[in-house]
Order: structure tokens, then sequence, then C-alpha cells
């Protein structure tokens, strides 16, 4: 079964961009929103989403499997994605 993720982050955050690299690396598919660059009720959306998830305004925020992880976090990424964590 393939590994369901998706990722919440910033244009212009340096670990969202980070977040993003690991996965392709990997050729781990994965769908990922850049919030900021959203506009209107969607952006509104996707923040508040994100803000529910990681509870607070950090990013990247990362579903994997249905897990949540906040940051840029190698180590749980790898767990998650392979099934181990």
């Amino acid at each position: 079964m393939a590994d369901e993720v998706f990722l919440y982050t910033l244009s212009t955050c340096p670990w969202c961009r980070k977040a993003k690299q690991w996965f392709t690396e990997r050729g781990v598919a994965f769908e990922a929103v850049d919030v900021d660059l959203l506009s209107g009720q969607e952006q509104e959306a996707a923040a508040e989403k994100a803000h529910q998830l990681s509870g607070g305004r950090r990013f990247p925020v990362a579903v994997i499997n249905g897990e949540v992880v906040v940051g840029f976090n190698p180590e749980r990424y790898r767990e998650l994605v392979n099934g181990t964590g």
C-alpha cells in the first residue's frame, strides 16, 4: 500500500523546502500546499487546518498515513513512511 503524505508548507520557508526535498529524493509521492500562495477562503481554510494539526503557526506540517509531524523531522518521516512507527 502506498504511503499517504500531505504537506502544509510556506513558499518562503527553508525547512518546508527541505521537507519536500526529503520526500522527493526518496521517491515518496506526496501532495503539498504552499499556504501563503493561496488566496481568500482557500488560504484561510488551509491555514486553519495547519494550525489545528500543529497547535500553532509552525511549518512544515506533514500528515503521513494519518500521523502529524510538525517541523522538519526526517527521522520521524522515515519511521512513518516505512510503517515502523
